[in-house]
């Protein structure tokens, strides 16, 4: 038996100005796409199962446009493959945080062959597929108590559906957690007694465990598209988009499906300005934009330069910076001032410690409740602290 694993499309993003010639966002118009394409290879791979873990859209509230293309794709989807059931398990972006609030995503149950999952847990079993899958939506794991892991034993083969952050994914961007909710603890997913664990939430295709999965995002449905592109996935290229192609039976099968992304995102390596003169920092900007393979035309481009004083910053070629802007579909020019010295005391050994070091001595020394990792937390320590840092250079 054989799956699609999707996840994290995100209908209805937004993101930066351009329009498309029908007044679309074109952000938004690139994310239907990839899903288009995504519908394309799903249909010609033919799988007995088509799973989406979560955040179908990006917002609870999703645009007119985002709504009917999705239904029709779901509705091309079934003609093409009536056999295929499809099965839709909400995330944290397109749950409302209240269970008596509507929810868009139950429009989808109209069409024939498609399950929804939305508030609590739910067990569907395919008789003709000899298979159980349980689905465990995002608002699930909010409530008291949390719900309840198990197989189920008259199945063939048992798939578990979720979508949250599970421990051990320690987010890039500290709010990725702000409406995820407590992360899952990988004990409490039961993964051994699953034949998969199909996961959404984490943007990057990644493996936490032989039979447990994210299939990350279809496209950049992130406010940091430059740290996503640099982070490698289990079975992908570092900026890789796509779905999970899943094959059960005496051997577990997964290979990941890529989709052809609308456009790139390219971060540039960071330039130095420390030391250099308004002039020659226009001409490295000007040098690393006309490098770049294929052009800037109509792609998503950041170009950090460290060490910038407000008076070089001032007397840059805001001309040349425009021009560069109005070529790709985002420009962003991230000027960064001379780091300040942050050695606040000395340790032990008479040693100056910095800023990280102490965070670090203090959360490692401090109590902690029953279950809470210190090895997570130190690591959202760092992340908190760094996102701290790159606020106060940008300022």
């Amino acid at each position: 038996m054989k799956f699609a694993h999707l996840a994290d499309l995100h209908l209805g993003f937004r993101q930066y100005t351009r329009q498309t010639p029908q007044g679309i966002n074109q952000r938004e118009a690139d994310v239907a796409g990839a899903f288009r394409r995504a519908t394309n290879q799903v249909i010609e791979a033919a799988p007995d199962l088509v799973l989406v873990a979560g955040d179908l859209f990006h917002s609870v509230r999703p645009t007119n446009a985002a709504i009917l293309d999705s239904f029709n794709q779901f509705r091309r989807l079934r003609a093409a493959l009536p056999e295929t059931p499809v099965v839709i398990v909400a995330g944290n972006h397109d749950t409302p945080r209240s269970a008596e609030t509507g929810t868009i995503l139950k429009l989808f149950a109209a069409v024939d062959g498609v399950q929804v999952v939305v508030h609590a847990s739910e067990r569907l079993v395919f008789e003709r597929l000899a298979t159980t899958v349980l689905c465990v939506p995002n608002l699930a794991w909010s409530g008291s108590p949390r719900p309840s892991i198990a197989p189920d034993a008259s199945a063939t083969h048992n798939i578990l559906v979720t979508h949250r952050e599970v421990e051990g994914m320690v987010p890039r961007d500290p709010s990725d957690l702000a409406y995820g909710g407590v992360p899952i603890r990988q004990s409490e997913l039961r993964a051994e007694e699953f034949d998969y664990v199909a996961l959404g939430h984490h943007h990057v295709a990644n493996e936490l465990a032989p039979n447990v999965w994210y299939s990350g995002a279809l496209e950049y449905v992130t406010t940091n598209p430059w740290g996503e592109s640099r982070e490698r996935g289990s079975t992908a290229a570092a900026g890789d988009k796509g779905w999970l192609l899943v094959e059960l039976g005496e051997r577990l099968r997964i290979s990941f499906q890529r989709v052809e992304p609308a456009r790139r995102v390219v971060d540039l390596d960071p330039i130095s300005a420390a030391g250099c003169a308004a002039a020659d920092l226009d001409r490295a900007i000007a040098a690393q934009v006309e490098e770049i393979p294929g052009g800037i035309d109509g792609q998503i481009v950041r170009q950090v330069v460290y060490d910038v004083p407000r008076t070089t910053a001032r007397d840059l070629d805001h001309a040349a910076i425009r021009a560069i802007k109005a070529s790709a579909l985002h420009y962003r020019l991230d000027l960064r001032r001379p780091t300040r010295q942050r050695d606040i005391t000395l340790d032990t050994r008479g040693r100056r410690q910095t800023l990280s070091e102490i965070v670090t001595d203090y959360l490692g020394r401090r109590p902690l409740p029953a279950g809470v990792s210190r090895d997570r937390l130190l690591a959202l320590g760092a992340v908190y602290l760094d996102a701290a840092e790159r606020e106060m250079a940008e300022e």
